[in-house]
């Protein structure tokens, strides 16, 4: 029983990328054409997720990604999601609202490598911790646990 819960630590260890800590800063645009530095989120941890509405995979996480969202959002940690494509700002809204997203959604054009790293396919997410450091990266999807766990793991 115990060997299940040991792999599952061992495969998170493995899905992680760890990249080297140094704090980060950007400029971001909303959804409404708002700009927002991420220097303005620290004191929490951020998950910054690069993602688009034509890629089922990141579409499958967003459940996953707005519940962490919903239970730490107030006082830890907050998810952060970067659309990177070409749409119509009213479609990408009403994309948000036909999958019920809350948490921060801006905008980007498609890129390969953002002030955080490299983006080599979506999604692809990284751990910002509280003092603006990336100290983590997830190519391909993510869950609640995984974000949970790495977290709980880092401060440990």
């Amino acid at each position: 029983m115990r060997i299940p819960g040991l792999l599952s630590v061992a495969l998170l260890a493995m899905l992680w990328l760890p990249v080297p800590a140094q704090a980060v800063d950007m400029s971001l645009t909303d959804v409404n054409g708002n700009l927002v530095n991420l220097q303005s989120y620290r004191g929490k941890w951020l998950v910054v997720n690069y993602w688009a509405t034509w890629c089922p995979p990141c579409i499958a996480e967003m459940p996953e990604l707005q519940s962490f969202h919903d239970d730490h959002h107030e006082h830890s940690a907050l998810v952060i999601g970067i659309n990177t494509e070409h749409i119509g700002k009213g479609q990408l809204s009403r994309f948000l609202d036909d999958y019920f997203i809350t948490y921060p959604v801006f905008v980007s054009e498609p890129t390969e490598r953002s002030e955080l790293g490299l983006i080599p396919g979506l999604p692809t997410t990284f751990l910002v911790t509280p003092e603006g450091e990336v100290v983590a990266r997830q190519v391909g999807p993510v869950t609640r646990d995984m974000i949970e766990q790495f977290i709980a793991n880092y401060e440990g």
